[in-house]
């Protein structure tokens, strides 16, 4: 009779830890989905929809829903510089609006390919003046001079003798493009 009792209570024994595995994986399921999403958007960089998330992550929308639902949790708080942003299907991690300005001068600049042709040449020669970047690089130079001049990424003075302007690069630029100015004057010799 013992037997059987002790028997009864064992079987209940494994239910429960049965229960209490299958519990703490669910948990942990829930919590790896959680940080697959959040991985994905962060890569993605763009917004992604709820279909896609559910494919790269290999889950049902209820879960990816669940998931998000925590990520938006998570990104709400004031202390957060992210925010999850969901519109119609499609969601995206992005950086708080209030930080925009705060970051700004820390992005790498947007520039087309003519005008980076324009910064490589500055960037090439050290040191130009803007006359001589016009012959090379035409009338168009002007423009690009601007806009690389408002961005910060080169510096001009004016020359002592003459009308035109001395460019070089700025402190910006090696820090936007994390180039070295040895490797510049490495480069600048191999052009010779």
């Amino acid at each position: 009779m013992h037997k059987s009792r002790d028997n009864v209570i064992l079987k209940k024994i494994w239910v429960n830890i049965i229960k209490q595995s299958n519990l703490s994986k669910n948990k942990s399921n829930d919590f790896e989905l959680v940080t697959r999403i959040e991985a994905v958007l962060y890569l993605k960089g763009k917004p992604v929809s709820k279909k896609s998330i559910s494919e790269i992550t290999n889950s049902d929308f209820i879960s990816v829903d669940s998931a998000l639902k925590i990520l938006k949790i998570k990104y709400s708080e004031e202390s957060s510089a992210l925010e999850l942003i969901e519109n119609k299907n499609d969601v995206s991690l992005e950086l708080k609006q209030s930080l925009n300005e705060f970051v700004e001068d820390l992005l790498p600049a947007e520039l087309n390919t003519a005008v980076l042709r324009t910064l490589a040449t500055v960037a090439i020669k050290k040191r130009i003046l803007q006359s001589d970047l016009i012959i090379l690089r035409g009338s168009s130079a002007y423009e690009h001079i601007k806009e690389l001049y408002d961005k910060k990424l080169i510096t001009k003075r004016k020359q002592k003798e003459g009308r035109s302007y001395w460019l070089s690069l700025s402190e910006k630029f090696f820090q936007t493009f994390a180039v070295s100015d040895e490797f510049l004057s490495d480069l600048s010799e191999s052009k010779k």
